[in-house]
């Protein structure tokens, strides 16, 4: 959950970086989750765009989906940039079929060391060490 949140506010709209494949997969775990329990609500009460279909979608998931659709790209970009690969690949998802490359690419483990995007997100964090002095 804590990856949810921090994608949706602190990360919003950042495309640079490296995340995690926890992070990545939090963030789309918990949308699908928000995204299904918001299209029975629409349903419910009766905004969905076609009364009677239960996961036709609706007003409610209808501007959810806008709302997220920034976090979730930033986060799949920052997640090939982890695997060592450009974030235009994400483009991949828009092909049918094809996109099921893109679903590998996703699972992949990082990169191991720093890339041009940054440091491994995994690597223990690295601490200054002062010299020792022998007085």
């Amino acid at each position: 959950m804590n990856e949810f949140i921090e994608v949706l506010t602190r990360k919003y709209a950042q495309f640079t970086g490296r995340a995690r494949r926890r992070e990545f997969w939090m963030f789309t775990l918990i949308n699908v989750l928000v995204q299904l329990v918001l299209r029975v609500l629409d349903s419910l009460v009766g905004l969905s765009f076609e009364p009677g279909d239960v996961m036709g979608g609706g007003w409610l998931s209808g501007l959810y989906s806008l709302l997220v659709i920034i976090p979730h790209l930033a986060v799949m970009v920052r997640r090939l940039h982890d695997t060592g690969r450009s974030g235009w690949i994400a483009l991949l998802g828009l092909i049918p079929l094809i996109n099921l490359i893109l679903l590998v690419l996703l699972a992949e483990d990082s990169k191991p060391g720093a890339n041009k995007w940054g440091p491994n997100p995994k690597a223990p964090a690295q601490r200054l060490t002062t010299p020792a002095r022998n007085w």
